[in-house]
């Protein structure tokens, strides 16, 4: 599927863009350049027991004050695309509380 955007900002419908799909910038002089977009982003495999000490850790270095996330990124020493996940996980799970500012502490 390939989808156009206008020059004209507001003009374009927003439509949803899959791994596969192409968006095509507006025509300038008649000219249409076309952006092949990157493929889907590949999440590390990791083990049960693995993603369960990685939470710990992460658990650890919280507590009821909050710490910055990139501080806590840094302190573990972990690629930030491997701790994200698992950062929204533990919030979903209600484990851990976003404060304003970019903060984490313990729910």
């Amino acid at each position: 599927m390939i989808h156009v955007l206008s020059e004209r900002r507001g003009t374009a419908p927003v439509v949803p863009v899959g791994p596969t799909d192409t968006i095509v910038a507006g025509a300038r002089n008649g000219k249409v350049a076309a952006l092949p977009l990157a493929g889907p982003i590949k999440e590390a495999k990791r083990s049960l027991r693995e993603t369960n000490a990685l939470h710990q850790q992460i658990l650890d270095r919280l507590g009821v004050s909050p710490v910055a996330e990139d501080q806590l990124i840094r302190d573990l020493a972990v690629p930030a695309g491997e701790i994200a996940p698992q950062l929204v996980n533990l919030e979903l799970e209600g484990r851990i509380i976003r404060q304003p500012g970019g903060f984490l502490s313990r729910a």
